[in-house]
């Protein structure tokens, strides 16, 4: 799946906000999303190191219209938290030789209207 389908808008609300300044992002997400593509779309598509991926199935809402009733539509919420403070990874290269990669991440996503 292409990361623009999966991940379809984020949900800004005073709760999804306040999160925010502890690195938890909140998006809609595609139905049958997994949390390791949810993830795979956020770090390519925010360039950001992902911790976690909670998901929660929304239920819609009963609305009433005169006699008649039904359901919104319900959807898929994603909270995503992020490394608010990357470090370059090291690991162990071909004769014991300790190797940095050179990937640099962002501690925020600016596309989500924030930028604290």
């Amino acid at each position: 799946m292409n990361p623009h389908d999966i991940i379809i808008e984020p949900i800004i609300t005073e709760r999804s906000t306040m999160s925010t300044y502890a690195g938890k992002y909140t998006f809609k997400v595609a139905p049958k999303a997994t949390k390791v593509q949810i993830r795979q779309a956020c770090e390519e598509l925010f360039n950001v190191k992902v911790l976690k991926v909670n998901t929660r199935n929304v239920l819609g809402k009963t609305k009433r219209v005169g006699l008649n009733s039904g359901r919104t539509p319900g959807y898929k919420k994603a909270i995503v938290t992020i490394d608010t403070d990357p470090q370059p990874e090291t690991y162990l290269a071909k004769g014991g030789k300790v190797t940095s990669t050179g990937k640099k991440y962002n501690n925020t996503i600016e596309e989500f209207g924030f930028g604290h």
